[in-house]
């Protein structure tokens, strides 16, 4: 269960990872002048599998924005960015760009907190073993605890309790570890797509709502609308305030991921007293006493 949701994390990371080299590689590919499709057959032509099963949909008669959108993950963001930045006119290469740019922002965040995850998932893996390990050394000691588990109802009980505790200590840890886990989407990339729009001549109501139709995740609308009247107010260009929003939110989200990472070493420990400490007494303790107890014969 633990490895997992770490493999999971792993695996987000590092598609947003590979995501920001390939969307580099376009950005340069159409900046020398190749139109997008020709790009994306550039691509797919080094190996890249992304770029293979893009062009293999476009060949097949799916548009090129809906074969990147299947694409999924950190996909997603660029079929948005694109479809806005083809809309509104903006340098597409440029806009590429910037999203490789916070897409490996982003991914790098992400590594911090899978990091940082690291070692409070590898003690959780190792304390839900220890019960069951409990049990297994009452056998290589050579205490009858096959019997007893089989024989007295009593022992049979304390294994079927101290199985329900196990359970519940790796729903209850299974529960935290999903807390701690960071959310989906790219922190900031609603906030750097309505830059793009902006940039490219759209107004603020028109690059709310082609964001808004997008299907890009990752910001929070009220502080885009935020950052866009205190731009009014102040005067400010809007686009470098959004940008700088943008950023923010991919550093608050390493900073969050880090904290989150830090308390659950302590959150881990209730669990631990609850339900896996317990559980290792029923499991392995308590089947070894009772095996003495039926082994050793009464005084007359």
């Amino acid at each position: 269960m633990v490895i997992r949701l770490r493999q999971a994390h792993r695996n987000e990371s590092a598609g947003a990872a590979e995501a920001a080299t390939s969307v580099q590689t376009l950005a340069v590919l159409l900046q020398a002048g190749a139109v997008p499709l020709t790009a994306w057959r550039h691509l797919a032509g080094t190996g890249d599998p992304h770029a293979v099963a893009v062009v293999g949909r476009v060949d097949e008669g799916v548009p090129l924005l809906s074969a990147i959108e299947a694409e999924r993950g950190a996909w997603t963001d660029l079929a948005a960015a694109w479809e806005i930045a083809t809309t509104v006119g903006a340098p597409l290469a440029e806009v590429l760009r910037i999203i490789a740019e916070s897409l490996r922002d982003a991914a790098s965040a992400a590594d911090d907190v899978r990091i940082a995850l690291a070692e409070p998932a590898g003690t959780a893996r190792l304390l839900l073993w220890m019960p069951l390990a409990g049990l297994l050394l009452g056998f290589a000691l050579g205490f009858d605890t096959l019997g007893v588990i089989v024989g007295n109802p009593l022992g049979a009980g304390c294994v079927v309790v101290g199985l329900l505790l196990v359970l519940a200590a790796r729903q209850w840890t299974k529960g935290l570890l999903r807390q701690a886990k960071p959310g989906p989407g790219t922190p900031g990339m609603r906030a750097e797509l309505v830059a793009v729009a902006l940039a490219g001549g759209a107004s603020i109501d028109r690059a709310l709502a082609l964001v808004d139709d997008s299907s890009a995740s990752g910001g929070s609308d009220e502080r885009i609308r935020a950052v866009l009247d205190l731009s009014r107010a102040a005067g400010v260009p809007a686009v470098e305030l959004l940008r700088a929003s943008a950023a923010q939110d991919r550093h608050a989200a390493r900073v969050g991921g880090r904290l989150r990472a830090a308390k659950l070493s302590t959150r881990l420990l209730i669990p631990l007293g609850v339900c896996t400490l317990p559980a290792f007494l029923l499991l392995g303790v308590a089947p070894m006493l009772l095996s003495v107890l039926s082994s050793t014969p009464l005084p007359l």
